[in-house]
């Protein structure tokens, strides 16, 4: 069994690297771009990853991008929840192969489009080598559906959670003030460092006090990151701190829709200008393709 799911994502990399060749004379030249994919994670839980997917989602939406956000925090998805929809399809159901990924895709307030993960299911968290590969064969289509695929991960550095990281063009990490969330933010970018390299790996800190406040945790993650992994990652931004946030959650809406205004939607919104920009060329080759070498290799 082994051995086929082995032969079975072999063949999916060639597939890949079909389809990724250059157009030749007998192709059309005018290709569907695929799209940039953003993997948002974090070192623990409650540092507000899931709030600040759907949140950039919007944002992003309202810029006019054409944005999917895939809940792939397998096992306690929520981004429905915030968003306060129920879909009939999630991610597992994409897994058991009852549905494409495209058939789970449902309208979330804002704009954009979510495939909603499978929170509870304990299978979900662990998934084998086959279903990985059957996860990533729904992936193409969506990459050539979209101008930006956003990935709210699990927290951690688990298999499944590594696997987009690595594949993805650019890495958000979402940490927080407090010693423990830091510590863990490291954690991940130590861990990612060492299964990927040249990736574009973003620090954003959230619930803060004030800019001051961000900029001194970003600068002791970064130090830490210079000085004993050789790399830098960038700042993203910060998110103040804002009770409005809770109050939005607890509504089971966007806090950039329910409080446009308020101080944690205006970090929100120049977060997002800042991924727009950055957004324009995707790394070379597809996630797909990336995501099979990962598996595979």
């Amino acid at each position: 069994m082994i051995a086929d799911q082995a032969e079975a994502l072999r063949e999916l990399v060639a597939e890949e690297r079909a389809h990724q060749d250059p157009p030749r004379a007998d192709r059309p030249s005018s290709a569907q771009p695929r799209a940039t994919t953003l993997a948002v994670t974090s070192g623990k839980g409650g540092v507000g990853k899931t709030s600040v997917s759907v949140n950039l989602a919007v944002q992003l939406s309202q810029m006019g991008r054409d944005v999917i956000l895939l809940d792939a925090d397998l096992g306690t998805a929520n981004a429905d929840v915030v968003c306060n929809i129920n879909p009939s399809k999630n991610l597992s159901h994409v897994v058991a192969g009852r549905c494409s990924l495209q058939d789970a895709l449902v309208e979330a307030p804002g704009g954009f489009r979510l495939i909603a993960g499978a929170s509870g299911l304990s299978q979900m968290a662990a998934l084998s080598e086959f279903e990985r590969a059957r996860l990533m064969d729904q992936m193409r289509a969506l990459e050539e559906d979209a101008d930006l695929i956003l990935i709210d991960t699990g927290a951690g550095v688990g298999p499944n959670v590594l696997g987009f990281l690595v594949a993805a063009d650019q890495i958000l990490v979402v940490t927080t003030p407090e010693p423990t969330a830091i510590t863990d933010a490291y954690a991940v970018i130590k861990t990612v460092c060492r299964h990927g390299q040249g990736l574009d790996i973003r620090l954003l800190v959230n619930m803060v006090r004030d800019e001051r406040e961000a900029r001194e945790v970003y600068d002791r993650v970064a130090g830490v990151c210079r000085r004993f992994l050789g790399v830098t990652p960038r700042y993203a931004g910060h998110i103040l701190s804002d009770p409005r946030v809770p109050h939005a959650v607890r509504r089971r809406q966007p806090f950039v829709l329910e409080h446009p205004t308020s101080p944690a939607s205006m970090c929100m919104h120049r977060l997002a200008h800042r991924i727009d920009r950055h957004a324009a060329t995707p790394r070379g080759h597809g996630l797909l393709k990336r995501m099979a070498a990962w598996l595979v290799g």
